[in-house]
């Protein structure tokens, strides 16, 4: 599928993005990273969509050029990161999520950065993983090469919530968090509502989990609804 030369082996072999998601829960149990921006209050640190940018929380730089590809992506698909279920919906946990995500994503997984495009906290603030992906959105012309599932990183945003959720449901603001972006991430793209999907319809995984794979048609519907009334 075209991955930026020299990375092949690691950001497209099936076995590290299955397996990324089970290492994923043991770097989350060290001590949370410390908030450092001076901005601190929510309303100061999102930007367009709400979504809180890689400058914003801290993250390192990419080890190599991200690849911005010609053309926009046809579809979403949607993760879990298989994480603990935590009721810390804080903004420092997001912060502390998405700099773990990204060390796990470099440091263990030798990925050039973060896989995916997007992450929605538990306490429903959205990050963004893989730099250059919210300006891409909100320009809404092209998108950012990914490493968030195989066969579909030139072709869809990659939007990764936080838990697992083979047994219970997301939380209700994850969830409307989750519609928010994907109604954004449609809508600037064009994409039709029906082409978000699970990992799991793309690769052999649970991933996004049973309870939250079986949400995907009320975030369809949900989705639709809120760009039909945007239109009127």
């Amino acid at each position: 599928m075209g991955i930026h030369p020299g990375r092949a082996s690691l950001e497209t072999a099936p076995s590290r993005l299955i397996s990324r998601r089970l290492a994923l829960g043991s770097v989350l149990g060290l001590a949370p990273t410390v908030w450092a921006p001076a901005a601190r209050a929510s309303e100061r640190v999102r930007s367009v969509a709400g979504i809180i940018g890689c400058e914003r929380w801290g993250a390192r730089p990419p080890a190599e050029d991200v690849v911005v590809l010609a053309s926009p992506p046809r579809r979403i698909v949607v993760h879990h990161t298989a994480t603990r279920n935590l009721e810390d919906f804080s903004l420092g946990r997001a912060v502390a999520l998405a700099r773990a995500v990204q060390d796990l994503h470099m440091d263990t997984r030798g990925w050039i950065d973060t896989g995916q495009h997007f992450t929605v906290s538990r306490g429903a603030y959205v990050t963004e993983g893989r730099h250059r992906s919210l300006a891409e959105l909100n320009e809404g012309l092209r998108q950012v090469r990914s490493a968030h599932c195989v066969g579909q990183n030139d072709v869809a945003v990659g939007i990764e919530t936080e838990g697992t959720y083979t047994g219970v449901e997301p939380p209700p603001q994850q969830f409307e968090a989750l519609v928010e972006l994907s109604a954004y991430v449609c809508g600037r793209y064009g994409l039709d509502p029906a082409e978000i999907w699970g990992h799991r319809d793309f690769n052999d995984t649970a991933c996004p989990g049973d309870r939250l794979y079986a949400l995907l048609p009320r975030l369809r519907d949900e989705v639709a609804a809120r760009l039909a009334a945007r239109l009127h």
